[in-house]
């Protein structure tokens, strides 16, 4: 690709995609994306990954393991849409309450739309609002989940101190998203993929492809698992560590609030 990972995650505050932003310009770029895609980001997802964002979800929740308790509360950022509030839900017996916050409007209508399709509104709440400033008090839930998300976020640290500070302590800390790719052969594969047949996908099913540019650009700029990892460890968060899928194109990462 044309420019590598980014090694200071700061770096990723003026990075949109490839092009480089002046302050405060990356979020109203991401906040245009996501307006064009909403209405297809679902579909879109299972045709770029070939159905496999749906395992690492799963694997995601899995991981949360939610009780299967009415006073359990959950926190899905980036999430508007739904895929992983409605996994929260199923698995916690539709006794779990997640609330959904995104900061694209267009989103958090997709995600209630599908909401009410599937019965599920009595569980969720969604809410606009800013990861890096999220509008609830300290210590408010028992889990907290951001998936593909946070590589959009103009300043990570500080989502991840929200993410601190919003879970109660012996609460967990779960993030997905795209990562480097650790298996020989199968990097040179997923860049080709990524590079030359998503963009083509997407103007094929949504007319316009500079969307999904800027999302494999995305990719291809966000810090590799250390670097990631350090960052939620500077957060605050202990027993962090992260678990490589699909081999490494994807990575689990976690920390708890202890």
């Amino acid at each position: 690709m044309a420019q590598s990972r980014v090694e200071n995650p700061s770096q990723m505050s003026r990075s949109y995609g490839f092009t480089d932003v002046g302050e405060g310009e990356k979020q109203p770029l991401v906040d245009s994306v996501f307006d064009r895609v909403a209405g297809r980001y679902d579909i879109m997802n299972d045709l770029m990954s070939v159905g496999m964002h749906r395992l690492w979800k799963d694997a995601m929740v899995a991981r949360l393991a939610p009780r299967k308790d009415e006073n359990w509360h959950y926190i899905d950022v980036a999430g508007g849409t739904g895929d992983i509030a409605f996994r929260i839900v199923e698995a916690s017996g539709r006794k779990a309450r997640v609330t959904i916050c995104d900061i694209n409007n267009s989103m958090l209508e997709v995600g209630q739309e599908r909401a009410a399709a599937n019965g599920l509104d009595q569980n969720l709440d969604f809410v606009e609002a800013n990861a890096e400033n999220l509008p609830f008090e300290d210590s408010s839930f028992n889990g907290y989940t951001i998936a593909f998300g946070i590589r959009n976020v103009p300043d990570m640290a500080k989502a991840l101190r929200e993410a601190y500070r919003v879970l109660k302590y012996g609460s967990q800390f779960i993030c997905l998203e795209f990562s480097q790719v650790d298996v020989p052969g199968l990097e040179q594969f997923y860049e080709k993929w990524s590079v030359n047949v998503i963009p083509r996908i997407g103007r094929i099913v949504t007319g316009d492809d500079e969307p999904y540019r800027y999302l494999v650009e995305s990719i291809a700029r966000f810090p590799n698992q250390q670097s990631f990892g350090a960052l939620i460890s500077e957060a605050g968060f202990s027993r962090t560590g992260y678990r490589n899928l699909s081999g490494g194109i994807v990575a689990m990462h976690w920390g708890w609030k202890l």
